[in-house]
C-alpha cells in the first residue's frame, strides 16, 4: 500500500489510501453445512461482535466463496476461535476451496454435533459459537451476514473449576495482523483497572 506524502508535516504522521487497517483481528474457522456431504471449513478475519443483548456476532464473505451458498441456503454456522496449534490448519482452510477439498479430512479435524445448529463445530477449536442469520447485507467486494449466537460451546479444560470463568489466554489464541498471524502476548491488565480502587495493604 502506497503512503501519501504530506509537505511539510512535522507531525510525524501519513496519509493512507483507505483501507481496512483495523487490527488486530481474530482469525476464525467458520464450518458450515447441514449434512456431512456438504461440510465445510473458510477462513475468515472479518468478523466481530455487534451486540451484547441479544449476542449478535457477523462475518463478511465473498460471493464467489464456495461457502457463501451453503451460508445463503441454510441460514446457520458456527466461528471456531484457532490457536497456534491450529494455525496450519487455519491458513491452508483460508486458501484451498471446499470445491475442491474436504478440509475436515485432509486437516485431520473433527466435526462434531453442535447443540443449536446444523452446521458442525470443530472439535479441536477451544470454542464454538453457535449462530443462525438473521441478515444477509450486500457491501461491495463481500456481503455480511448477520447473525444471532444461539449456543456456544467450550472446552472443559479452560474453564477454572472454582470460578467457572472461561480461560481462551491458555489456549494459546491466533489473530491476524495485515496479512500475518500472531498469538495473544502478555496481559497487561483487565477492563476497568485504570478505576480500579487497590486494596489496601494489611
Amino acid at each position: 500500500m502506497k503512503r501519501k506524502e504530506q509537505p511539510g508535516s512535522v507531525s510525524g504522521k501519513v496519509d493512507w489510501k483507505p483501507g481496512t487497517m483495523i487490527y488486530p483481528l481474530p482469525a476464525v474457522m467458520v464450518s458450515t453445512g447441514a449434512t456431512p456431504e456438504e461440510y465445510n471449513i473458510i477462513t475468515i478475519a472479518w468478523t466481530g461482535t455487534i451486540c451484547s443483548d441479544p449476542p449478535m456476532c457477523y462475518i463478511s464473505v465473498r460471493p464467489g466463496r464456495h461457502s457463501y451458498d451453503i451460508l445463503q441456503r441454510t441460514g446457520e454456522f458456527v466461528i471456531n476461535l484457532t490457536t497456534r496449534q491450529l494455525s496450519f490448519a487455519t491458513d491452508w482452510c483460508g486458501v484451498r476451496s471446499g470445491r475442491d477439498h474436504n478440509k475436515f479430512a485432509e486437516m485431520h479435524l473433527t466435526p462434531g454435533k453442535a447443540t443449536k445448529v446444523k452446521a458442525p463445530i470443530i472439535e479441536e477449536s477451544p470454542l464454538n459459537i453457535e449462530c443462525r442469520i438473521t441478515e444477509i447485507k450486500p457491501l461491495g467486494t463481500h456481503d455480511m451476514f448477520i447473525a444471532e449466537v444461539v449456543n456456544v460451546k467450550a472446552d472443559r479444560a479452560l474453564i477454572n473449576a472454582r470460578t467457572g470463568a472461561f480461560s481462551l489466554e491458555k489456549a494459546d489464541p491466533l489473530a491476524f495482523a495485515h496479512g500475518n498471524y500472531f498469538v495473544l502476548g502478555k496481559k497487561i491488565g483487565k477492563f476497568g483497572f485504570s478505576v480500579e480502587k487497590k486494596r489496601r495493604r494489611k
